[in-house]
C-alpha cells in the first residue's frame, strides 16, 4: 500500500449527484485510492449530511433539482469552511462553473468524468488540506510552547491578564509577579519572556527561598576561585549566564536582607560583582520576580527593602486565586485531560457530570496546580476510559455530590454515595447493581422538573436543555454537545438560531 493511499484514509469526502449510478462510480473510484467517501443523491440529502458530518473535500453535481452545486458550495463555506469543493459540470455550464469558482470552489471537472483526472483534482485538493492543518499544527505547536494560549482562561480576569502581558512583554521593564501558591507565576514569566526581543535568548529561573544567603549569592553573581572554601574555580553566576535574555527570580519575598543590598546595587548599575573579586562586570538582563507574600505588608514590618520593592514593581501583575475564577475550572479541566492524556497514552472519553459537579463544588486551595496534578492522578489510574467519582482522590470525596454513582464498564458494578455518607469519604459498592440503577437515580431527581414542562413548546424545552447544560459545563460546548447527543456543529447552529430569536423578539 502507497503512502499516498494510507494518507488518504485520514481524508473524507461527500459525492453529491442527482444520478446514484454516477455517484457511486465517483466514489468507488476515489475509494480504490484510499480515500474514505460517502454519497447523497441530491443537494438537499448533501445538506442534511454536511449538518451531522466532517468532510474534507466535496464532489458536487452543478446542476440539480432544489438545491444546486451553488448551494451546496454555499453551505459548505458556512458549515464546512475548511473543506474542498469541486463541481461536475458539462460543457454547457462551464461559465457558471467559472463563476462557482470565484465564489471560493477549488476547481471543476467536465463531464463524461476522466477518472485520472478526478484523482488527480483530488490528490490536489488533499495536498492542499494536508499543507493547511501542517501548518495549523505548527502554529499551535508555537502557541503552546510560546505564546499566551499557555495561560488557560476565558474569565474576564485571565483576558484582562492575557491583555496586560501583551502590552507589556515588548518592554524592557521589570516587572513583579504576585499571587497564590499554584496560580502560574512561573508560566506568566515565560510568557513575557517569550513575547518579547529577548526570546532568542536565555531565559533563567532561581528560587530564592530554597538557598542559604552564601549560596544565593554565588548563584546569582558568580564566584571567583578561592572565593570560598569549595570555591575552586571560577564560576558564572545567573545573571551573566543570563546575559541578553531574562533572570526570573522566584519566591522573592524571602530573599535575605544583605542580598536585597546587593540586587538593588545591580538593578540600578547594570553590573554585578562575583563573590571575592572586586571587578564589575556589565550585565544587560531583564529582571522578572515573583513572590507570594504581600511585600507592602513585608516593607512596613521591616523584613523587604522599601527601594528594593519599588524598582522589582515598576509593572506588577497579580494572579488570581483559582476560588477567584471559578468560571475557569471546566475551562482548565478539558485543557488538562486532553494534555495529560495524550502524555501518558490514554483514551479518553472524557468525565462524568458528577466528577464535574465535585471539581466545581471543591475550593482548591492549591489552585491550578492542584487541579492539575488531580486531573493527571485520575488519568493515570482510570481504566474505563471516563473520568468519574471512583477516580477521585481521597480530598474530593467528601465533594461528591449526594445520589452520584459511578458506573464502572469493565468491573460491571456501580459506587454509589447516598445522602447519608455523602459528606464523608467512604463509597459503598453494590455488585448487584448494574447502569439501570444509575438512570433511576437521574430520572427520580429529575421528575418533577420534567413535569413543570408538560405543555410547552418543544422549542422551549429545546431551548432551556441547551441553556442549562450549556450553563453546567461553564459554556463549553464540546462538552454540552457530548451531553445532549448532538455534534458540535449542530449545538453552534442552534445557538445561533436561539440568539436570532432572541434579538427578534
Amino acid at each position: 500500500m502507497s503512502e499516498n493511499h494510507t494518507l488518504n484514509a485520514f481524508i473524507r469526502i461527500l459525492v453529491v449527484d442527482n444520478e446514484r449510478p454516477h455517484a457511486e462510480i465517483v466514489a468507488t473510484a476515489l475509494s480504490r485510492v484510499g480515500y474514505t467517501t460517502d454519497v447523497a443523491t441530491s443537494g438537499e440529502k448533501a445538506v442534511q449530511k454536511m449538518e451531522s458530518e466532517i468532510y474534507d473535500i466535496i464532489f458536487t453535481d452543478l446542476v440539480m433539482d432544489g438545491v444546486d452545486g451553488f448551494g451546496v458550495l454555499s453551505h459548505a463555506s458556512e458549515t464546512l469552511p475548511e473543506a474542498e469543493v469541486i463541481l461536475m459540470t458539462g460543457h454547457g455550464s462551464v461559465p457558471s462553473a467559472v463563476t462557482a469558482m470565484q465564489q471560493g470552489a477549488f476547481n471543476y471537472l467536465l463531464k463524461p468524468l476522466d477518472l485520472s483526472q478526478l484523482r488527480a483534482v483530488a490528490q490536489k485538493a488533499a495536498d492542499a488540506i494536508r499543507l493547511r492543518r501542517e501548518n495549523t499544527d505548527l502554529h499551535t505547536r508555537l502557541d503552546e510552547k510560546f505564546g499566551f494560549e499557555t495561560l488557560v482562561g476565558e474569565s474576564p480576569q485571565m483576558i484582562g491578564l492575557v491583555e496586560r502581558l501583551r502590552r507589556i512583554s515588548p518592554t524592557n521593564a521589570t516587572v513583579l509577579i504576585q499571587g497564590p501558591t499554584g496560580t502560574g507565576k512561573e508560566l506568566v514569566a515565560q510568557a513575557i519572556h517569550q513575547n518579547s526581543p529577548r526570546k532568542n535568548k536565555p531565559f533563567v529561573g532561581l528560587n530564592c527561598a530554597a538557598l542559604s544567603e552564601n549560596i544565593l549569592e554565588s548563584e546569582l553573581f558568580g564566584h571567583v576561585k578561592g572565593a570560598f572554601t569549595d570555591a575552586t574555580s571560577d564560576r558564572l553566576g545567573k545573571f551573566e549566564y543570563a546575559s541578553g535574555g531574562t533572570l526570573f527570580l522566584d519566591e522573592v519575598g524571602d530573599m535575605p536582607m544583605p542580598t536585597q543590598i546587593k540586587l538593588l546595587r545591580v538593578l540600578e548599575e547594570g553590573e554585578i560583582t562575583r563573590v571575592g573579586s572586586n571587578l564589575p562586570i556589565k550585565v544587560n538582563v531583564r529582571l522578572l520576580s515573583a513572590t507570594n507574600r504581600d511585600l507592602a505588608a513585608a516593607v512596613h514590618e521591616g523584613t523587604f527593602r522599601s527601594d528594593l520593592y519599588h524598582r522589582l514593581k515598576v509593572i506588577s501583575v497579580r494572579l488570581p486565586a483559582l476560588k477567584e475564577r471559578t468560571g475557569d475550572i471546566p475551562v482548565l479541566m478539558d485543557y488538562f485531560m486532553r494534555f495529560f492524556a495524550k502524555k501518558h497514552g490514554k483514551t479518553l472519553r472524557g468525565m462524568s457530570a458528577a466528577a464535574r459537579r465535585t471539581f466545581l463544588a471543591y475550593d482548591w486551595p492549591g489552585n491550578v496546580r492542584e487541579l492539575r496534578n488531580v486531573i493527571e492522578s485520575m488519568i493515570v489510574v482510570d481504566y474505563d476510559a471516563l473520568l468519574d467519582i471512583d477516580d477521585l482522590p481521597e480530598e474530593l470525596e467528601s465533594y461528591v455530590p449526594a445520589g452520584a454513582v459511578a458506573y464502572s464498564v469493565q468491573a460491571g458494578r456501580t459506587a454509589s454515595v447516598s445522602e447519608e455518607d455523602s459528606s464523608g469519604s467512604t463509597l459503598s459498592t453494590d455488585a448487584s447493581e448494574n447502569v439501570s440503577s444509575k438512570s433511576a437515580v437521574s430520572f427520580s431527581d429529575a421528575s418533577e422538573a420534567l413535569t413543570s414542562l408538560v405543555g410547552q413548546p418543544l422549542e422551549e424545552i429545546e431551548r432551556l436543555f441547551i441553556t442549562e447544560t450549556l450553563a453546567f459545563t461553564g459554556g463549553n460546548r464540546e462538552e454540552a454537545a457530548r451531553m445532549l447527543g448532538i455534534s458540535e456543529r449542530t449545538l453552534y447552529r442552534k445557538i445561533k438560531e436561539m440568539q436570532k430569536k432572541t434579538q427578534q423578539e
